[in-house]
């Protein structure tokens, strides 16, 4: 079985490292032809492309890691069928299960190694590939100069050369210089014969030096007589002449910049499980903080009808309530000891584990002071006292006692005369209660969506590894019944179940997003889908089934034309 066992992983380890890389090294093409047109040009070495090429490599392989083990299963059981190596196992009693079990095995490390690219190495390499490339883009480009064509790199300067010397790429023939730093217009400008450029000081500044040539300043005279008026200035034009003029710019802007990767790291794909789940906590905080505070300012909205309404909160708001009014309530007593060193008083951390816990249904204790029990809170808006034997404070109904004073009150104030200032106050105030209605909403609905694709990613991330063992649940069985191998007939098959994995994990993540189905059904969905035809490609080969074989096909249709046959015979038979 050992020999067995070496057999079959030596068919399987070999294309798996050659399509592993060739699949990386497709991808990689294809991202990297998205940013091709802010790369090209920079004047960028060796070592800052190759960080970026890696970088962007490693953010490939939660998509290069599922295909590789399809593409490689389908190489691998299609050369043993195709060479009837399967077929000697089978004939000495050896089942397929038996068969896919060492690679089985390794096929579940790849998936932990797949695990730990994705939560470890493709975050850090996302956020280093990403900060890297903002700084590309926010470089200029190379200064190099055209012969014929106006070169706009330097800040509030355009510069033409007529003719360039390989043999000496310094001197320059027939120079042309526009200079804006006036910000004037095409006013200045400098007309040379030759001139030389290079930089200095470790290319940190541009020196640009000009042979025989003129400047030309066109601009308003400076003079003007007694009642001259504006209008009538003329305009002057100066001509200098000079044997040697040197100009000198800073190329900071030329040289790669590192920005600070902080501003980047709060992307969702930069983020691990523990730091996503950090982030989606967060988010549902600031979910029930929103809905809190609407709940808390609406007796603002009605002054005087609803005045002793109340208003039923939801069980997990009312939780949140609690328990962020502990914390608020909660004392922190400090001892200092004689080193200096303080410590919190024990009182005061026994009630704070205690204000954490919540029942479900029930809303935790909140603190009155550190010697006093909490007792619970009410979570009606308004201040009404309620029955103490209810064990649901928050279903009771409250109390509507209004005496003979407060109704006479309420019916002078519908006996009113309306006038055109009470309406216009009215109309103000719904506008007002609108529109703190419709910011409250779209605050919650913002934070909701920004949770749900932080819970995508955080699927994901499982998802994409335990994607390999869908993928060679049906690579394997469907090498043994195709029984090609090759990278004819495998590529195809393999990129026809990889346009399904992806198009289907593209829509479940879409129908996520818009809280049509849930996240995990949404992102989940493509491995769900891939497990069930692997499960049926696996009874398949276990029966020796012919898939792929025009005999299958036929027999299969000689089947269904003698059930119609028989079926027409019966139905004439019960005619007669």
């Amino acid at each position: 079985m050992k020999k067995l066992d070496k057999l079959v992983l030596d068919a399987f380890i070999g294309p798996f490292v050659i399509t592993f890389l060739v699949v990386v090294f497709i991808l990689l093409n294809i991202n990297m032809l998205k940013y091709f047109d802010d790369i090209i040009g920079k004047g960028l070495d060796w070592w800052v492309l190759g960080r970026l090429f890696f970088y962007f490599a490693i953010f490939t392989i939660p998509t290069a890691m599922p295909l590789a083990v399809l593409l490689s299963s389908l190489i691998a059981f299609g050369n043993l069928g195709e060479h009837f190596e399967l077929t000697a196992i089978k004939s000495a009693g050896i089942s397929l299960l038996r068969v896919l079990q060492p690679i089985f095995f390794f096929i579940l490390l790849l998936t932990a190694a797949a695990f730990h690219a994705n939560n470890n190495m493709v975050p850090r390499a996302a956020l280093e590939a990403y900060s890297l490339l903002y700084d590309i883009k926010q470089k200029k480009p190379a200064l190099e100069l055209r012969e014929g064509e106006f070169y706009r790199g330097i800040d509030n300067m355009s510069i033409k050369v007529n003719k360039k010397f390989p043999k000496d790429e310094q001197a320059l023939k027939g120079v042309l210089v526009y200079d804006h730093r006036k910000n004037n217009g095409n006013k200045e400008v400098i007309v040379a014969d030759s001139g030389r450029m290079y930089t200095v000081l470790g290319d940190r500044y541009l020196k640009f030096e000009l042979y025989n040539g003129f400047n030309y300043t066109e601009g308003a005279s400076t003079q003007r007589g007694v009642g001259a008026r504006a209008n009538n200035e003329k305009e002057t034009l100066t001509r200098s002449q000079f044997q040697k003029a040197q100009f000198v710019f800073d190329l900071s802007s030329f040289q790669l910049q590192t920005t600070d990767k902080k501003w980047f790291q709060g992307n969702r794909i930069m983020r691990n499980l523990g730091e996503l789940q950090s982030d989606m906590d967060s988010l549902h905080r600031e979910v029930l903080n929103l809905q809190l505070n609407h709940f808390l300012g609406r007796p603002d909205y009605f002054n005087f009808f609803t005045r002793g309404d109340s208003l039923i909160m939801p069980p997990e708001v009312y939780a949140h309530k609690v328990y962020r009014d502990s914390i608020a309530n909660l004392p922190y007593v400090m001892k200092y000891k004689s080193g200096g060193a303080a410590s919190v008083d024990s009182a005061a951390l026994k009630l704070a584990n205690n204000n954490k816990t919540v029942v479900q249904g029930t809303p935790a204790s909140g603190a009155a002071d550190s010697a006093a029990a909490a007792k619970p809170v009410a979570p009606a808006l308004n201040k009404r006292k309620r029955s103490q034997s209810s064990s649901k404070p928050w279903k009771q109904k409250p109390l509507f006692a209004i005496d003979a004073k407060k109704q006479a009150k309420v019916d002078s104030v519908y006996n009113l005369t309306l006038t055109r200032e009470m309406i216009q106050g009215a109309a103000n105030k719904a506008r007002t209660i609108k529109s703190q209605l419709t910011n409250a909403k779209d605050g919650i609905d913002n934070f909701r969506s920004e949770l749900v694709i932080f819970e995508i990613q955080w699927h994901k991330i499982l998802a994409s590894s335990f994607a390999c063992i869908a993928m060679f649940l049906i690579g394997a069985p469907l090498g043994a019944i195709i029984k090609k191998g090759g990278l004819g007939v495998p590529f195809l098959v393999s990129i026809l179940f990889f346009i399904v994995y992806y198009v289907i994990g593209m829509q479940g993540e879409k129908l996520a997003k818009q809280n049509t189905i849930s996240v995990i059904a949404g992102v989940w969905l493509a491995d769900v889908v891939l497990f069930v035809i692997g499960l049926f490609f696996l009874k398949q080969a276990r029966k020796d089934a012919r898939l792929f074989e025009a005999d299958f096909y036929s027999v299969m249709l000689d089947k269904v034309k003698r059930w119609f046959a028989r079926k027409s015979k019966s139905v004439a038979a019960s005619a007669v």
